[in-house]
């Protein structure tokens, strides 16, 4: 299986959770493939099994407005019967993006493998497993 992996990362945080969601991948067997969102468009849907998502919350609870959330606007029509996963960091609040994005996927008809992965600031060894399981989660 071939899964990309399409992420924002501002101070590293999520770019290291993007890593681990590739090792996940690869540790089960399917190819990664990890792309920022300038390097990704919704005409890319259809040239993999799987994708996962990756942004950190901004501002109020909310993805990154400038090159995230336009890109991932773009490919919402194209997520219906897709698979995918999210995972992303936070500094503040309590994951309330994450939820609201979770929730914007289902609605457009996506499917979600597993649970959204998210952990505050820097992925701890919890955050690592939990982001290596949502990799594998998308070849399975």
């Amino acid at each position: 299986m071939k899964i990309a992996v399409v992420y924002w990362s501002g101070t590293g945080n999520t770019e290291a959770m993007a890593q681990l969601v590739a090792e996940g991948i690869s540790g089960a067997g399917g190819e990664a493939v990890c792309l920022t969102p300038s390097d990704f468009d919704p005409g890319q849907l259809d040239s993999y099994d799987a994708i996962a998502f990756g942004c950190p919350s901004m501002g109020t609870e909310q993805l990154e407005e400038t090159e995230f959330e336009p890109m991932f606007q773009q490919c919402e029509p194209g997520l219906s019967g897709r698979r995918i996963a999210l995972f992303g960091s936070y500094g503040w609040g309590d994951g309330q993006w994450m939820r609201d994005w979770a929730d914007t996927c289902r609605a457009d008809g996506a499917q979600l493998v597993c649970e959204p992965v998210i952990c505050c600031e820097a992925p701890d060894e919890d955050a690592a497993e939990a982001c290596k399981a949502l990799g594998a989660a998308l070849v399975g």
